[in-house]
Formats: C-alpha cells, structure tokens, sequence
C-alpha cells in the first residue's frame, strides 16, 4: 500500500507523503518542450504515449510519492461532444450545450472517446516509476463542469448573467454529469487509479443557500458511488470556506484545502485524513520563507493524518530546484 493510501486509509500520521496539484506541467521545460510541438492541449491529453511520459516526469526528478494523470476536467464535456478548446491567455473554451445532444450519447460512445486517458493510466499504474507509489485518477465535480458547460469559460469572479435562467438546462445536465462521471470514474479505477480526487474549482462561487443543491448533493452521489468501488475519495472544494460542514454532510475520505483558510482552525475543526494548504506562490520566492512555510504546516498537522500539496496548482513560472527543494524538505521533516 502506497503512503498516501496508508495516510488515507489507516491514518497513519508519521509518513508525510508528498504530491503536488500540477505537478506535470508548465513549470517543468521537459513539459514545455512536448507542449510546443503539441498545440491541441485536447488531443495532448488524448496522445496516451504522451501523457503517460509527462506524467511520469515529475517522478523522474522529485521525491514525490503519487502521480496524477495528466488529464483535464473538461475531458467529461469533450467526451459528451461538447466543443472544447483551451486558448492561450483564455484558458478552456466550451461550444453551445444542447440537452438534446447530450441526452443521446451512449456510454460506449462515450468511453471509446475518451479511452486513451485510461488507456495511460493503465500505462503509469504499471511502469516502475510509481512501484509503491499510489496513481491518482480525478474528475472534476458535478457543479464546476455545469460552471463550464454553460459559463462556456472560466467565471473568473462571477458568472454570465443568465447562467441560472433555464432551470430545465441545469437539471438535465446535472443528471447526465452524474451519470458519465460514474462511467469516468470507474474506468480510471479499472485501469489502475488507487485514489479519486473530485476537483470542485469553482466551489467559492456559490452562497451558502445554494450548496444543498449544487455542491452537496451531486457530490455525495460521486463520492458513495466511489466508495461503493472501494478506492478512497479526496475532495477540493476550492473556497468553500465552511470546510467543516461540507466534511461533514459528504463525508469523503480526505479533504484538500486551499491556501484562503487559516488551517490551525482546519486542524481543530476536521477528523478526516487533510491534504494541501500551502500557497504556490511561496515556491516564488526563496528557500527560507519555503522552508518556513512548508514547516508550519507540518507542525500544524504533525499528529494529525496529512498528505502535503499546496493549496492550488503549482504555478507555471515556479523554479524545479524549488520544488526539489521542497519535496526533500519534506521528506526530510
């Protein structure tokens, strides 16, 4: 059993496994250099050779104790023959969403669309690099791809003005996200994922009155089902702010936070397994503020079950030699 299912799973509070959100990416001039040959980010992803290798990466340099595929969220909509584009200083790029035509796709459709993300995860899961190493699938949750899907971009701050005019829309589509996730999800496990993170990014867009609704309810529909399969489930509902109740009523194995909550009060407040926190902007500046930071939230978890991460993606123009640097420090704790 790999570190991070051992924190996960059997609480384990003095392993301090380390992986980090984006850690195949930009940052990385190995990454940027099949990037430039590869324009299409959609069918990057697709190119099952490709992600395997970049995913792999990380690990060929850092102490790091998981891979995550290199994938996107917005896999789910492409695979639902939704238009998605990612543009350069715009970010992803979705097409009109009709009901009608994602109300027919058939889930062998579906699968076969998307199958070389699972055909690389079964690539990673198996090459030598990740030998006790714990391989993480994700998708993203049920509210921040109907964000996406109607938003047609990122809300950055706020939403289009009629994002909730057409209640039919969303209802539909809600139900036809729980539906293909479920697909996604298990075929990620079935080719080797041993951990499910469901990526809420837009979580901090919503008022508290709505969480029911949007959040709470799609989530917990994921996160049983997920259990129901036996593989643990981490959830990052990114500014969510009341971590404490949203452990509480979806109840996932793990919990990630990010680097807006104070987590001195994540550590009183929250029982279950915690991932994540530090601010990935910390990796800008030097190795002794990153040593400071990265220790206090050590100390902060230290007889608590803790997997480091930051409390975001790490960003693109972060130095390797910080991230190598971290991850000793660290492992080194």
């Amino acid at each position: 059993m790999s570190s991070i299912n051992k924190t996960i799973i059997d609480k384990k509070t003095d392993i301090n496994p380390i992986w980090i959100m984006r850690q195949a990416g930009r940052y990385l001039p190995e990454f940027r250099e099949i990037r430039s040959k590869n324009t299409d980010f959609i069918k990057l992803c697709l190119n099952e050779n490709l992600s395997t290798e970049i995913t792999l990466q990380p690990l060929k340099r850092f102490e790091l104790d998981a891979a995550i595929i290199f994938s996107d969220i917005l896999m789910l909509p492409h695979g639902l023959n939704q238009r998605v584009e990612f543009k350069k200083n715009l970010g992803p790029i979705l097409g009109d969403l009709n009901l009608d035509q994602i109300s027919i796709i058939k889930d062998i459709d579906f699968v076969k669309k998307i199958q070389p993300v699972y055909n690389a995860i079964r690539s990673v899961s198996k090459n030598t690099l990740t030998k006790n190493k714990c391989t993480i699938g994700f998708v993203g949750a049920p509210w921040t791809l109907l964000v996406y899907m109607i938003n047609k971009q990122s809300p950055k701050l706020k939403l289009i003005d009629n994002f909730y005019s057409d209640s039919l829309l969303i209802k539909g589509t809600l139900k036809i996200l729980d539906k293909f996730l479920k697909i996604h999800i298990k075929n990620q496990i079935k080719n080797g994922a041993e951990v499910i993170q469901i990526f809420d990014s837009w979580a901090g867009l919503l008022d508290k009155n709505d969480l029911s609704h949007y959040i709470y309810e799609p989530t917990i529909s994921l996160v049983e089902f997920t259990k129901s399969l036996n593989i643990p489930v981490i959830c990052f509902p990114r500014g969510i702010k009341d971590y404490k109740s949203y452990c509480e009523i979806i109840k996932p194995d793990a919990i990630c936070i990010d680097y807006e909550i104070d987590p001195v009060q994540i550590r009183k407040e929250i029982k279950i397994p915690v991932q994540g926190g530090m601010d990935p902007k910390i990796l800008l500046t030097d190795t002794e503020n990153l040593k400071k930071e990265a220790k206090r939230y050590l100390d902060i978890f230290k007889d608590h079950p803790y997997i480091f991460n930051l409390g975001h993606g790490i960003l693109p123009e972060t130095d390797p030699n910080m991230m190598d640097y971290l991850t000793k420090m660290v492992k080194d704790y």
